[in-house]
């Protein structure tokens, strides 16, 4: 159990794969918790984010509760005994995702990975590129045969989104529910509607 008062973090990572308004606006729903989100980039992400999104950097790490620089292996995060519900990288380079399968680390982003795996705690990669070749897929099923789960940025169709936000938001917060944080941003199936039977004229 979690000793009263303690509160309840999410580590939050961004990397250098296309997709940097996930994380951005992973930070956004979480503000609205009251989890304590525990952010890190990488230097990718901060070119990357300049070039997808009208936000500065500045604007991106205001929205944590805590920053952590990438080089800082030193840092709460990079320990075990630093209590987390877990990380999120959104998005996940396949630069990442290899050196979290193969246990060989070079970041804060991927030691902290490489820690919630350690503590069994639960590790979300979102992922991002296209195609994918053998090495990529390989990496994958390293990364999940360890604990991690591969959460590709997969738009779900049947929540009918009638735009970019509305994609993100049902794709984040299906995420977040990975880790019980309720949102209200998901549109929860309810079964299939029944077809109009009605002949058309």
């Amino acid at each position: 159990m979690r000793p009263e008062g303690e509160p309840r973090r999410l580590i939050v990572g961004i990397t250098g794969a296309s997709g940097a308004t996930y994380g951005v606006r992973l930070l956004r729903l979480l503000k609205s918790t009251p989890i304590e989100t525990h952010l890190v980039m990488s230097r990718s992400a901060k070119i990357t984010l300049t070039q997808e999104l009208d936000v500065k950097v500045s604007d991106v790490t205001a929205l944590a509760d805590v920053v952590h620089q990438v080089d800082n292996i030193g840092a709460s995060i990079s320990s075990g005994s630093f209590k987390t519900l877990g990380m999120v990288i959104a998005p996940c380079s396949m630069r990442s995702l290899a050196e979290i399968a193969s246990g060989v680390t070079s970041s804060l982003v991927t030691r902290a990975a490489d820690v919630v795996l350690k503590e069994r705690r639960r590790l979300v990669l979102m992922a991002r590129e296209a195609p994918l070749h053998l090495g990529h897929l390989k990496s994958m099923v390293a990364a999940t045969e360890i604990g991690a789960i591969v959460y590709p940025p997969v738009p779900a169709f049947y929540a009918r989104p009638e735009s970019l936000d509305q994609m993100v938001d049902h794709t984040l917060g299906r995420v977040l529910d990975l880790f019980d944080i309720s949102t209200d941003v998901v549109s929860r199936w309810q079964g299939l509607v029944p077809a109009d039977t009605k002949e058309s004229r």
